[in-house]
């Protein structure tokens, strides 16, 4: 089992690559707790944003970004993280996705996260990261974490989960998805789909 981790902070140290670290955390206890002992790899998108860029321009990628192409579309699993840039995912983030091909993620768990500055920002997850990975017909797990900046090292209150309670029940939806679909699996096409579901039809 494949868990593939997509970091698109750009700083060194990076509040965007911490939050992932305690999201893939997360995800590999619930899993351990589940019997399951995934691999884990991390893919910092800073280090790959001249070769995206090429790729972009000429459609080939060189053996570094494809390699890590690679690694996201074999995931059973992944957790994405993106710094917030005017409102919005980084232009890094969308990026890499432009280039993996559009069926690649479908039917694969997703947990989508997301840094700034402020919690005004917290609303990028659901207007435009969530809508890109149902684009791509990922599973998006429902819990989508936000850090901002007061949330490290806060507990909550008594209406809201501090940040370590968020990234606690991300990791275990995720883990949840990721050992509910067999190891490996492909994803079924529409039309397979179609045709399983009518086999299953019984007519009296």
């Amino acid at each position: 089992m494949k868990l593939i981790v997509v970091s698109a902070g750009l700083s060194t140290p990076s509040s965007t690559r911490l939050l992932a670290d305690r999201l893939a955390e997360a995800a590999r206890d619930e899993l351990a707790a589940r019997g399951q002992a995934p691999s884990t790899e991390v893919v910092e998108l800073r280090e790959l944003a001249g070769y995206i860029a090429n790729h972009l321009v000429t459609g080939f990628p060189p053996p570094r970004l494809s390699a890590a192409i690679d690694a996201v579309t074999a995931a059973d699993g992944l957790i994405v993280v993106t710094p917030v840039f005017a409102a919005s995912y980084s232009g890094l983030f969308k990026s890499f996705f432009d280039v993996i091909d559009p069926d690649a993620l479908s039917a694969k768990p997703v947990l989508i996260a997301a840094t700034g500055g402020t919690a005004r920002h917290s609303l990028v997850l659901e207007h435009a990261v969530r809508p890109l990975f149902a684009y791509l017909r990922a599973v998006v797990v429902p819990t989508a974490v936000f850090a901002a900046s007061e949330d490290w090292g806060s507990g909550g209150d008594e209406y809201t989960d501090g940040l370590p309670g968020r990234v606690r029940r991300a990791g275990v939806e995720l883990a949840a998805l990721m050992a509910a679909r067999p190891v490996g699996e492909e994803p079924e096409d529409d039309v397979t789909v179609l045709e399983r579901q009518l086999a299953d039809l019984r007519f009296d």
